[in-house]
């Protein structure tokens, strides 16, 4: 076989049989085809798509690429959560401290920043020491002592996965539910978990903007998982605005850890519990959602999850200080407040255009080898529905150079639509798919 041949086959729309694609995933992990060759052959499959049988086989390849981890040394059930990205999005960071601390087993695999989204790998490096890159021995060492470790990708897990995904944000083909898939599930099966509950976004700032194509995704993914005798279940939820208050890797941090207090904004606090509820359940440590949520709650406001967190952090290498003293990390020299231009009400938000200018900043990568500036970020002074006077403060940006300031202040301006009559409220969960 040849990728090039590949190539022109997906291009003028054929389906592949699955020893193609076996071929393309063997031979682009043990560097016998190029980024650039791969790079056509994602952008071909981004335009002309993949089928379920596609689909099935690339998972399964890109799966099979490495090791699947075995966890039989631990008791508890292992249960994993992953979010398909958004702007704040950093409900990680607190459910995986309250769901190891109520007594299941999180084994974490995560990934970098992808498209205009921040990557949980990023936020945890925010922390002063915190090593993301441990090998399969240590992940294990940490999962067992403290019930939850929370990494990237190791040479021996989907090794095809953490090429291709890399690839996939320097190249614009990240939106497709083929390759989300794929990328997802094979990572997270290598994982050796019982069960993954799935947090696939909706709206302006998610991958799959529209409602359909998130449910399509979560349709696929839950599907997947099942075929391998793993439970799962797949919220759909709001991304049509920022998650929490504050976006960028150190604010994100913060507010974690302000979550894990008993504080918060409300809606990254609610999806947060009723992520844990579902893993609580799915994991058979409660009997109903509604006594993961009442279990979930209990963690928080006993301080069990918060000191969970501290326990990883020092475990994995960072200084667990952290807790209590978040000026550790890594601050914005500078801050500029984004006004609003008239009165009125906030009727919607571009969340693409807030999580771009994010990146503009320093906060993302156009290229999978630009390192991020931890500091940067943006603080949400303002929801949907919110009554907004003119002058007054819509985000705070914080930056450390000039060089695209001005820019991102424009973006983050115009991101902003202001109408005179208060919209309806949107609810933070659009449907359940699973989970019986």
């Amino acid at each position: 076989m040849r990728a090039v041949d590949l190539i022109r086959k997906k291009r003028d729309s054929g389906e592949h049989s699955r020893e193609e694609i076996e071929y393309l995933i063997s031979a682009y992990t043990h560097d016998e085809i190029p980024d650039y060759q791969m790079a056509a052959w994602l952008m071909a499959s981004w335009i002309r798509g993949l089928s379920r049988k596609e689909l099935a086989a690339l998972t399964e390849a890109m799966l099979h690429s490495g090791e699947v981890v075995d966890h039989s040394y631990l008791s508890a059930k292992k249960v994993d959560k992953h979010s398909t990205g958004g702007v704040g999005d950093k409900t990680s960071l607190i459910l995986a401290p309250i769901v190891a601390a109520g007594g299941l087993a999180v084994p974490m695999i995560s990934g970098r920043g992808l498209g205009h989204t921040g990557g949980t790998l990023d936020k945890l490096e925010a922390i002063p020491g915190f090593q993301t890159s441990l090998s399969l021995s240590d992940f294990k060492k940490v999962l067992g002592e403290c019930g939850m470790a929370l990494i990237g990708q190791t040479a021996e897990i989907a090794p095809a996965d953490k090429k291709i995904y890399a690839l996939r944000d320097a190249t614009s083909t990240v939106e497709n539910i083929g390759l989300i898939c794929a990328s997802i599930m094979s990572k997270k099966l290598a994982e050796g978990i019982d069960a993954l509950v799935l947090d696939v976004k909706t709206g302006s700032g998610a991958f799959m903007r529209r409602e359909e194509d998130s449910v399509a995704l979560a349709e696929v993914m839950v599907e997947t998982a099942k075929r391998v005798g793993k439970k799962c279940v797949a919220l759909i939820t709001d991304m049509g605005q920022p998650l929490g208050r504050f976006a960028g890797h150190s604010n994100e941090v913060m507010e974690s850890i302000e979550v894990l207090r008993g504080g918060g904004a409300a809606d990254l606090r609610d999806l947060s519990l009723e992520l844990s509820a579902w893993m609580f359940y799915l994991g058979e440590r409660t009997k109903t959602v509604d006594d993961g949520r009442s279990l979930a709650v209990e963690m928080v406001q006993s301080g069990k999850a918060l000191e969970k967190l501290r326990d990883c952090i020092r475990l994995q290498g960072g200084n667990p200080r952290v807790v209590d003293d978040t000026s550790i990390l890594p601050l914005a020299r500078g801050r500029l407040e984004v006004r609003s231009a008239r009165s009125g009400f906030v009727t919607d938000i571009n969340c693409l255009d807030l999580g771009s200018a994010l990146a503009m900043l320093g906060g993302g990568r156009e290229k999978k080898e630009d390192r991020i500036d931890h500091g940067v970020g943006l603080e949400f002074h303002k929801r949907i529905g919110d009554e907004v006077q003119g002058g007054e403060p819509l985000v705070t940006i914080s930056y450390n150079t000039d060089a695209q300031l001005r820019a991102a202040q424009e973006m983050t301006a115009a991101s902003y639509q202001i109408g005179d009559i208060k919209p309806p409220m949107r609810p933070l969960i659009r449907r359940i798919i699973g989970g019986a």
